[in-house]
């Protein structure tokens, strides 16, 4: 739901040029194939080597390895640059940003105060936060999953008596 609301908020549709950073974790995943499936984007999506063909199986259009490249030096422009983990920043992806694009922010609550000093610029970051899930968006992830146009990525598995460590991984 939280990668449905920052693509929404960000206005991602047909002929955006989105880039997820992040794209093989929880949220990156879900970015990358509602990106693609949903909404119609051009997805490019960064990620270390090992993640590659994963993030590609849910249809990204480029797959950037961070490890080999950094992405704001390849000379594109993007629409949309989501940080889907946290570890990327506005001012470091400012040169990736076309004229109008927004910067999504997922984590970082210094974010917050850049979303209302952006808010005027010609590039902006914006930080989706909603307390409560509109039954309408959990009705429209179901059609989502029974359709097909996104499936959970399951990476490792952890008993019951080992919650603790499953929420800090």
């Amino acid at each position: 739901y939280q990668g449905l609301l920052h693509l929404k908020s960000a206005n991602v549709g047909p002929g955006t040029r989105l880039l997820v950073y992040g794209a093989s974790g929880s949220c990156g995943t879900a970015a990358v194939q509602l990106g693609k499936r949903y909404f119609g984007a051009h997805v490019t999506a960064v990620c270390n080597g090992r993640n590659v063909e994963l993030v590609r199986s849910l249809g990204a259009d480029e797959v950037v390895d961070y490890e080999q490249e950094d992405f704001t030096r390849r000379g594109e422009r993007y629409d949309v640059v989501l940080d889907a983990v946290g570890k990327h920043s506005f001012v470091r992806s400012r040169r990736a940003l076309a004229d109008r694009g927004m910067y999504v922010a997922t984590d970082r609550l210094y974010n917050l105060p850049l979303a209302l000093l952006t808010r005027w610029s010609k590039r902006k970051v914006v930080f989706g936060i909603e307390r409560r899930i509109p039954r309408e968006s959990l009705l429209l992830v179901k059609e989502l999953i029974e359709d097909g146009r996104y499936r959970a990525v399951v990476d490792r598995t952890y008993p019951l008596e080992h919650a603790g460590e499953a929420a800090t991984y």
